[in-house]
């Protein structure tokens, strides 16, 4: 009896217990057995049935559990892949503590490739074993040449070095010239070559990199901020510290917020490396993730440009994170785990001792004050690579030069539009509202066309004859009458979009080449090949979307106007005059960066802001002091700290009971105060109504044991009630 009860607190080494934990939202690891011969040491990736299904999990710390593995399930499978290390494994665990999601989910986001746990097949391949053929062609002599060193080689990569057709190799093999190997699978990317084409930096960028390099080589944590006007070299610079860290033999990550469409970025690495870096985005062929999961796990690819999923990638031995336009707000991801790629990176770097960079011509609040307080260096570089000028910022007052009568584009906008491309040199026309307009109303009884399923608008999409909405996707043809009153032919387009703007500018400029970019009209693919098109100087005038803001480089552009400059201030986010500020000053800077004299047109009804007077006078740190003091006396990031609480459900009855309910089971704690709940902004998205409480707290308040405490005692998730906790939100939607 004492025998068994201590095998049953105790198992035998034959029979093991590991904690196992599965990419499912629950709140820790599940207990499996160890068959008798298999070892998996913390972070083996494995496979364990979960009710009726077999499911990836990765063996986690906490050593063996006091159960009886006799009643357990056991591992059914090893893979033989790397595992995933201790700095990353700790990652997960804080991520999902800080973002108070379950570690499962957080764990998902690096087991995202499971045909890449298994190693890639062998692949066919040839060496030459000394016999020569009878006959001895041209072509025959070449592959010979090529191939008598004895190394071996694949079928096509000998047909293409010797330049012969397969057909060759074919009648060489039958002949018994070559004999029968197996090759390990090639990798997906070349190895970057630190030294294959440095860059001569000179000044501020020179002593800039000099910096970032002496971070590499300490080879411990520390953050880096490099603050520079657009233009101003920041790439070349960091690619230096990459350049010291493949030196090293480690590995290098960079985040980028728009990888999929950066191909001049890819392009200027392999112009400075010899070879591109591994790519990694949601946009990537299927095949194609699992292979640069995979050889990144296996240290076979050196850097990794990605998104800021990337984050999540098993680096076998990573050196250096970059995060390029750390400013902006595509880093946040809002969808099952809430997280800040920006600010998880920095805890990535701390938890495996490497340094970090972040890097942007206009830094969030958040980095700036991290440097005036020294947790980062800050490295500045006020002036442009090669001495190229800043473009001259105007603002154009609306009300003193408005637009003709159903235009939006003052006659100065419209002058300097006609100079520009009278001189053979390119224009940019921004507006940050996709279609081509954002509302539709009957002049008749003022119907306003609504989403049947979203508290917003339905936005024309005239391209595409329809009425869209930009929450939920719902579309239906352009109506030609009113569904409340009937009428025909009084339906009226409120406000402009992209769309309109390029036909009001094809109307003052018929015979220019006219280029609307947005997401609206194609995929990533036809993006790439509509910036590069405007990279060749294949357009005369362009209308984008901020799309244009993400780091583009086109040489012929000098001249970027605002269509409307104020569009970003009218709402209630904190965040409002931080954001204009950093995409106006981004869109800005497209002009004039290869050294031609450039100009930025801004069309203002509030030409006294505080933006527009720090972006026209080029005095950014007068902007940055006064929104950093209004960020203090508020309390607000990073003085103070915010958790936003999404309640929805199928009725509003429901959600706000719920809410209502969480409110009151809220822990009174000093230094944190609760607001709410209240109607969500957006108060119905997909048809589902919602609520909002808003927690907020001083900078030291252990907002995440509030919230937790909250939740536990508070009503449960029944029947459709959805809670979303976001902490530290970007978006006040």
């Amino acid at each position: 009896m004492k025998e068994d009860s201590h095998d049953l607190l105790f198992p035998s080494p034959q029979k093991r217990v590991v904690p196992v934990l599965v990419p499912m939202p629950a709140p820790g690891p599940y207990s499996y057995s160890l068959p008798e011969g298999m070892d998996a040491a913390p972070g083996a990736i494995v496979q364990v049935p979960l009710g009726p299904r077999k499911v990836i999990g990765v063996v986690w710390d906490g050593g063996q559990t006091a159960v009886d593995a006799r009643k357990l399930r056991p591992v059914e499978k090893i893979f033989d892949c790397p595992p995933l290390d201790e700095p990353m494994r700790r990652f997960i665990d804080w991520v999902a503590a800080y973002t108070l999601s379950p570690p499962g989910l957080v764990a998902r986001m690096a087991l995202r490739a499971p045909a890449a746990f298994d190693p890639d097949p062998m692949v066919e391949g040839l060496r030459f074993c000394g016999h020569v053929p009878e006959k001895l062609t041209p072509a025959r002599q070449k592959v010979l040449d090529m191939a008598g060193d004895g190394l071996s080689w694949t079928k096509s990569g000998l047909a293409h070095a010797a330049g012969v057709s397969s057909s060759v190799i074919e009648g060489l093999l039958r002949q018994g010239v070559f004999e029968q190997v197996f090759l390990p699978p090639p990798p997906l990317v070349a190895p970057p070559q630190a030294d294959y084409a440095p860059h001569r930096l000179a000044g501020h960028q020179h002593d800039a990199a000099e910096v970032l390099v002496d971070a590499v080589r300490a080879a411990r944590f520390s953050v880096a901020l490099i603050d520079g006007v657009t233009g101003s070299g920041k790439t070349e610079v960091y690619f230096e510290a990459i350049a010291e860290c493949l030196r090293q033999g480690r590995q290098a990550l960079i985040l980028l917020p728009e990888i999929a469409l950066t191909t001049a970025f890819l392009d200027r690495f392999h112009d400075r490396f010899g070879s591109k870096p591994a790519e990694w985005h949601s946009d990537l062929a299927t095949r194609t993730r699992e292979k640069v999961w995979r050889q990144t796990a296996t240290g076979e690819i050196r850097v990794v440009a990605g998104a800021r999923s990337a984050l999540f990638l098993p680096f076998e031995n990573l050196g250096l994170i970059i995060v390029d336009e750390e400013h902006d707000p595509a880093f946040k991801q809002e969808d099952r785990v809430f997280y800040n790629a920006r600010d998880m990176a920095v805890v990535r770097a701390r938890l495996g001792n490497l340094p970090a960079v972040l890097v942007s011509a206009t830094p969030s609040v958040e980095s700036q004050v991290n440097s005036q307080q020294g947790r980062y260096q800050r490295i500045h570089l006020p002036t442009r690579y090669a001495d190229a000028a800043m473009p001259d910022l105007h603002l154009i007052d609306m009300r003193r030069h408005p637009p003709e009568r159903g235009g939006f584009l003052s006659p100065l906008m419209l002058r300097a539009v006609q100079k520009t491309i009278e001189k053979k040199q390119q224009a940019l026309l921004f507006l940050n509202r996709r279609g081509y307009a954002p509302l539709t109303l009957c002049r008749v009884c003022g119907h306003r066309f609504q989403c049947p399923d979203c508290s917003s608008w339905l936005v024309e999409h005239r391209f595409r004859g329809q009425i869209q909405c930009h929450q939920c996707g719902h579309a239906e043809p352009t109506p030609q009458a009113c569904p409340e009153c009937g009428t025909l032919d009084h339906l009226v387009a409120c406000g402009p979009g992209v769309e309109r703007i390029a036909e009001e500018v094809e109307r003052h400029f018929p015979e220019a080449r006219t280029l609307v970019l947005s997401s609206d009209l194609g995929g990533v693919k036809r993006l790439r090949l509509e910036l590069e098109a405007i990279a060749r100087g294949e357009a005369d005038i362009v209308i984008g979307t901020q799309l244009v803001a993400k780091g583009h480089n086109f040489p012929l552009m000098t001249l970027v106007g605002i269509v409307d400059a104020d569009v970003g201030l009218a709402n209630g986010d904190p965040r409002a005059a931080e954001r204009t500020f950093q995409l106006l000053s981004q869109v800005t800077g497209r002009a004039g960066r290869t050294g031609l004299k450039s100009h930025g047109l801004l069309q203002t009804y509030q030409p006294q802001h505080p933006v527009m007077q720090a972006i026209v006078s080029g005095d950014a740190q007068a902007f940055y002091d006064r929104e950093i003091t209004e960020r203090e006396k508020a309390a607000l990031p990073p003085f103070g700290r915010l958790v936003s609480i999404i309640v929805s459900a199928d009725s509003r009855a429901e959600a706000e009971g719920h809410a209502r309910q969480l409110r009151q089971a809220a822990p009174p704690v000093s230094g944190i105060m609760l607001l709410g709940p209240a109607e969500a902004p957006l108060a119905m998205i997909r048809g589902r109504h919602r609520f909002r409480l808003l927690v907020h707290g001083r900078r030291n308040s252990d907002m995440q044991g509030f919230v937790r405490a909250m939740l536990e005692n508070g009503p449960k998730e029944r029947r459709s009630i959805q809670v979303q906790v976001d902490v530290d939100p970007q978006s006040f939607l």
